[in-house]
C-alpha cells in the first residue's frame, strides 16, 4: 500500500514506506509525551502507537491531579495510511517535523478532552539502541528520540477545566520504534526459562539553560546493560529547536551511579541521588525529591484491559478514574510510575520526572522476589 511518504527519497528497503522491514508481530511505532506543572500540581501523559503487523492503533491520555488519576483509552483497526494518527475523538497533528505537535481529544462520552500544543525547547536526542534477548529470540530492539519542550492549552475532565500555561508547564516528546513485547502474550513453542528481571529508571530534567537526561536498565545483579546520558542546550524560539541535530549536544559515556530511597512496602522512590558519569572523569550529581506520582497504567502500561497492542474491536473508547490512596502499590499494573520531581545540583534547581519500573529481584535495592516491597529504613 502506497502513501504520500513514498514520494520522498527516504526508503530503506524495496518495500513501500508503509510496509515495515520486520515480520515480527511485536513491531511498534510510538508517540509518547509527558507534561507537568512547575510546582507539581498536575501531570499528564499521552501515548499513541501503530502496530503494523498486528493491524492495531491505540492511544491514551492520562491526568494525575489532586490525588486522583483520570484516563482516556482508545483503540481501532490501524488505518491504511500511516500518517493518519487518529482514533475516534483523538488525533495528533504534526505542525512541523521535529517541531510543534498538537494533541486534540474532542468532546466524547468519557468526559475527558483536551486541546494541547507541544513546542520544543531543545533539538532531538537519539538515545542508544536498546536491545535485549532471551535464550531464543529478540525481546526488545528499539530506537528512541527525546525532545524537551513546553505545553500550552486546556484539559477538561470530571466537569472541570484545567488551563495549561506554557510558561510553567514543562514536558517532553518521546518517539520510539522497533520491537518490544506488545499485544497478546506469545505462548507457542517449548517453554522458556523464567522471565528476566527488569529495573528501569529514567530522569529527564529541565534546568535554567539546558536539559539533562539520564536513563538506565539493570538486571537482578545490578549490571547496567544500557545507559543514556546527555545534556542539551535550551532555546527560546522553537525554530532553533526544531532540528534533528545540535553540535552543542553533549553525550556522556559511563555508568550511572544511583542511590534511591524507596518508600517502605513499595518499589517507588521517596528521594534519591543520581550521578551521571563520563569516561573522561566528568560527573554531574542530581538530588531528586518526588512531589507527585502518576501511574503509567493510565497510558496502557501493564494495564489489565488496555495493555498496548490488544485487539479491542474496530473502534472502542473508554474512560476510567481512581484515587491514588486506593491502589495496591505492589500490584503489577501499579509498579510502573513517573513522579514529578524537584531536582538539585548545588544551588541549581531543575524540574523533571523520575520514571521507575522494578519487576523482579534486585541486589541493589534488596528486592528478593518478583513483587515484594522495600523494607523499613534503618
Amino acid at each position: 500500500m502506497l502513501s504520500v511518504l513514498d514520494d520522498y527519497p527516504v526508503h530503506q528497503t524495496p518495500e513501500p514506506i508503509g510496509q515495515v522491514s520486520s515480520s515480527d508481530r511485536n513491531f511498534y511505532d510510538r508517540f509518547w509525551y509527558n507534561a507537568h506543572d512547575r510546582d507539581g500540581s498536575f501531570y499528564f501523559g499521552i501515548g499513541a502507537c501503530r502496530y503494523a503487523n498486528l493491524g492495531i492503533f491505540d492511544c491514551s491520555f492520562s491526568l494525575a491531579i489532586d490525588g486522583e488519576q483520570h484516563a482516556f483509552h482508545g483503540s481501532r483497526r490501524a488505518p491504511e495510511d500511516a500518517i493518519d494518527i487518529s482514533c475516534g475523538p483523538f488525533r495528533i497533528e504534526i505542525l512541523e517535523p521535529m517541531g510543534r505537535h498538537k494533541v486534540i481529544l474532542e468532546e466524547n462520552d468519557t468526559g475527558i478532552s483536551c486541546n494541547l500544543t507541544f513546542t520544543p525547547t531543545t533539538v532531538c536526542l537519539e538515545e542508544g539502541r536498546q536491545t535485549l534477548r532471551n535464550a531464543r529470540h529478540v525481546v526488545m530492539d528499539a530506537t528512541r528520540l527525546d525532545q524537551f519542550g513546553k505545553w500550552q492549552g486546556w484539559i477538561r475532565f470530571n466537569g472541570r477545566q484545567l488551563t495549561v500555561d506554557g510558561k510553567s508547564t514543562f514536558g517532553l516528546k518521546d518517539r520510539s520504534w522497533g520491537i518490544r513485547p506488545v499485544g497478546e502474550r506469545y505462548s507457542g513453542g517449548a517453554p522458556l526459562a523464567d522471565f528476566q528481571a527488569v529495573h528501569f529508571n529514567w530522569l529527564p530534567v529541565h534546568w535554567a539553560n539546558r536539559c539533562s537526561i539520564a536513563g538506565w536498565f539493570e538486571d537482578a545483579e545490578g549490571n547496567q546493560w544500557h545507559t543514556d546520558q546527555a545534556f542539551l542546550p535550551r532555546y527560546d524560539d522553537y525554530i532553533s529547536a526544531s532540528r534533528a541535530n545540535d553540535p552543542e549536544l553533549k553525550v556522556l559515556n559511563g555508568i550511572i551511579d544511583h542511590k534511591l530511597v524507596m518508600i517502605p512496602g513499595t518499589r517507588r522512590a521517596s528521594s534519591g541521588v543520581i550521578t551521571m558519569n563520563d569516561a573522561s572523569g566528568e560527573s554531574f550529581s542530581i538530588e531528586v525529591q518526588p512531589i507527585l506520582v502518576h501511574r503509567m497504567k493510565g497510558l496502557g502500561y501493564q494495564h489489565p484491559q488496555w495493555a498496548h497492542g490488544l485487539w479491542q474491536g474496530e473502534l472502542k473508547i473508554e474512560g476510567e478514574s481512581w484515587l491514588e490512596a486506593d491502589l495496591d502499590p505492589l500490584a503489577l499494573e501499579n509498579l510502573h510510575v513517573q513522579q514529578v520531581v524537584i531536582a538539585r545540583n548545588g544551588d541549581k534547581i531543575g524540574h523533571g520526572v523520575l520514571e521507575q519500573l522494578h519487576i523482579g529481584p534486585s541486589k541493589k535495592y534488596g528486592f528478593m522476589d518478583w513483587f515484594d516491597g522495600a523494607g523499613e529504613i534503618d
